[in-house]
């Protein structure tokens, strides 16, 4: 049997309280100010003494669970032009190449997270500079305390990492942004605030679920499997992100792809028991719904897939490389809807490649929280998750 999402729930303000026992859309509409609470946590904690102020031979930078987009991020922005290699380790082992001339970011929310606290601590008996993002008074900002590095507090009031990401990304790409490793510097960040105060703004709670952007995704997924797609390297990034909020915050299993790499496993869905096109040879017509299908006589009607397209801005110069994406991208999408499969898009809006990344990540952000209320689930707590946490002492 398919969710069942109640509309009149995320509509209610009231209803919105009683389930959302951290505030999570709060949360989330809080994104800019992190931004710019960040610039003036990073000035003060002395963010120009990072490696020295030269640049490093190379950079690692660890982040996981909910802040593991921070690597995500870091790395799709400096690929096109960082003068030295960046590189991402989720856990230990610190790489053996790692050395004096290297710098290592360590990031997590309470500065307690094991695996970049292990790597950040073997970084500074390396020799290696250090910058660490998290809480203060944390074991985190102890080892950057002690390796003489360099310590940014996320500030107050950041109760989860999937609500305070901008608290942790916003240091990280100011910092590489100073040393010449990504484009970004303190007025692109003030345009991704602007841009992210735009979507709270369109998501507010208050925002009837009939115009409201992110109430809208959230119904039209909530009946389904949902798969994100991103149609590229900057939209995969936030595809990636979207899969893990609707995991972690809507309870919903999730899988995500980027074009064209995963363009194959995709369309193999198409075929496949999630969909109306299952058993009626889809790749030669049209699947159509069975009109004579009795839910008494025939059971409920099973989840179907629910492609979530994010797509980028489209490009100023159509270059042959830009078309031949969009003919892919387009080709999916009705591919999709031939099958039978509901598809979702989210188109970014012009401006700075983070600036299009934020947009697109703050939607979808907004929509697996209003996913998780209108499914009648809070969307910061889950029993499951805390049992797990009981059981193995973590």
């Amino acid at each position: 049997m398919a969710p069942y999402l109640d509309e009149s729930r995320i509509d209610s303000e009231e209803a919105i309280a009683a389930l959302d026992s951290r505030q999570t859309l709060r949360g989330l509409a809080t994104a800019g100010a992190q931004v710019r609470e960040a610039i003036d946590l990073s000035a003060m904690a002395g963010i120009e003494r990072v490696s020295g102020g030269e640049r490093p031979r190379s950079v690692l930078v660890a982040s996981l669970g909910g802040s593991a987009v921070v690597c995500d991020v870091l790395e799709l922005l400096a690929e096109p032009g960082s003068p030295v290699p960046v590189s991402v380790r989720r856990n230990v082992p610190l790489p053996g190449w790692v050395g004096p001339l290297d710098l290592v970011i360590a990031v997590s929310q309470s500065g307690r997270a094991a695996g970049p606290l292990a790597l950040a601590a073997e970084a500074a008996r390396r020799g290696a500079s250090l910058l660490t993002v998290g809480a203060s008074e944390s074991p985190l900002a102890d080892v950057a305390a002690q390796a003489r590095g360099v310590h940014i507090d996320i500030g107050r009031g950041r109760t989860t990492s999937r609500t305070a990401l901008w608290s942790l990304l916003a240091p990280v790409l100011l910092s590489a942004g100073r040393l010449g490793l990504v484009d970004v510097d303190e007025q692109v960040l003030l345009d991704t605030a602007d841009r992210l105060d735009a979507v709270a703004e369109a998501a507010r709670p208050s925002s009837d679920a009939f115009v409201n952007p992110a109430k809208v995704l959230a119904a039209d997924l909530a009946p389904g499997v949902p798969v994100v797609l991103g149609d590229g390297a900057l939209s995969g990034v936030a595809a990636g992100r979207a899969a893990s909020m609707l995991a972690r915050t809507a309870r919903m299993p999730a899988t995500s792809g980027e074009l064209p790499d995963d363009a194959a496993q995709i369309v193999a869905c198409f075929d496949g028991p999630f969909t109306v096109a299952y058993g009626q040879n889809a790749g030669h017509r049209r699947a159509t719904a069975d009109i004579f299908a009795d839910p008494y006589l025939d059971g409920p009607a099973l989840p179907r897939l629910v492609l979530l397209m994010l797509r980028d801005a489209a490009p100023d110069q159509l270059t042959r490389e830009a078309a031949q994406a969009i003919a892919l991208t387009d080709a999916v999408v009705e591919a999709a809807r031939e099958a039978g499969v509901t598809v979702s898009e989210v188109r970014a809006e012009p401006g700075h490649p983070l600036v299009r990344l934020a947009g697109q990540i703050a939607t979808t952000d907004f929509a697996a929280t209003y996913l998780a209320l209108g499914l009648g689930l809070d969307p910061a707590v889950s029993s499951h998750v805390a049992d797990l946490a009981d059981r193995t002492g973590r």
